[in-house]
């Protein structure tokens, strides 16, 4: 039975997560490998290139037709008029034409390239937990903050492709440094890297992450609620000039800190209520589709490249089905 697909594809810093996508958002096949940015940069690209190759072969093999087209998710600085990785600290690579060397390596399929928070955020938009809404933002929390600003239906780049840095909002001026440049950057207290930094440096347990300090929130540890409590006040700070500005609907919160659920997210909303004044309070809930948004996405950005001659994905993916 030939079944119509495309392939899509998210990198990160340590990983890849891939999927064959049908027309309905149903995700036919599966599959995970390491990035291998040890080897450096081009050792990275050869990855990604040997992946999607992979997969479509695999989908000739088990669907009887090749990709339809491929979408592919990067981090960093990402040019995606151009189809280019500008820059990527955590995989070493600066101005790689990617989406031209994968469209060569898969014997000509288009190929849609997009920045892996905003490609998530598209995902969360359209299928996750900001479903039917016209105006959200999409803020995980991780290693980093970063932001996908979404208007009806799609993500907005900006004019030069940063949209959205919602983490190097400063909100602490004259604080802690941070890699940008600046000081007091909202990701250097409110990330998940920041938290566990200093759980780390309250307890004196170097393993200390923030997962833990969130339990501990939970048991009533004293010192854990004043850690966690000041990255909630620096996040705070940060949504609340980000939805001046923005006006939002929805705000959507992932990421790993997202994971510790209403540990998190009531003293947050609270935090966030107490700052506001003449602006309106969106609805602050969890994402929806973990780490698979960025994969997802990645299939959302090859479909709309087909949206010509072929119909969107609708509004919630079909049940999965894994071929092997």
């Amino acid at each position: 039975m030939r079944v119509r697909h495309v392939i899509a594809l998210d990198v990160g810093g340590t990983g890849m997560k891939a999927a064959l996508v049908g027309a309905d958002g149903g995700l036919l096949h599966r599959a995970r490998r390491t990035t291998g940015r040890e080897r450096g940069p081009d050792a990275v690209v050869e990855s990604i290139l040997a992946f999607a190759a992979d997969l479509r072969a695999h989908g000739e093999r088990h669907f009887g037709e090749p990709a339809a087209a491929a979408g592919v998710a990067v981090p960093g600085i990402v040019d995606a008029d151009r189809g280019v990785a500008v820059y990527a600290a955590n995989l070493g690579w600066r101005d790689v034409p990617l989406r031209d060397l994968l469209g060569e390596r898969l014997h000509g399929v288009p190929v849609a390239l997009g920045h892996d928070v905003r490609t998530g955020g598209l995902a969360e938009g359209r299928i996750g937990a900001g479903r039917g809404t016209d105006r959200f933002l999409f803020v995980p929390l991780g290693t980093g903050i970063a932001g996908a600003i979404g208007i009806d239906g799609r993500v907005e780049a900006g004019a030069h492709g940063f949209a959205g840095e919602i983490g190097h909002i400063v909100v602490r001026p004259g604080g802690t440094p941070c890699p940008c440049g600046q000081r007091g950057c909202l990701e250097r207290f409110a990330s998940a890297a920041a938290v566990s930094g200093a759980w780390a440096a309250a307890t004196g347990d170097p393993d200390a992450d923030a997962a833990d300090c969130a339990k501990a929130v939970e048991s009533g540890d004293t010192r854990a609620r004043a850690v966690w409590q000041d990255a909630v006040d620096a996040l705070a700070d940060g949504l609340v000039t980000a939805l001046t500005l923005l006006d939002p609907r929805t705000l959507i919160i992932g990421g790993g800190l997202a994971e510790a659920g209403e540990t998190l997210f009531t003293p947050l909303r609270a935090a966030i209520e107490r700052r506001v004044t003449f602006q309106r309070l969106p609805s602050v809930v969890p994402a929806a589709l973990g780490d698979t948004a960025g994969c997802l996405g990645a299939g959302l950005l090859a479909w709309d490249l087909l949206a010509t001659t072929t119909p969107p994905v609708p509004a919630s993916p079909a049940p999965e089905v894994t071929a092997r």
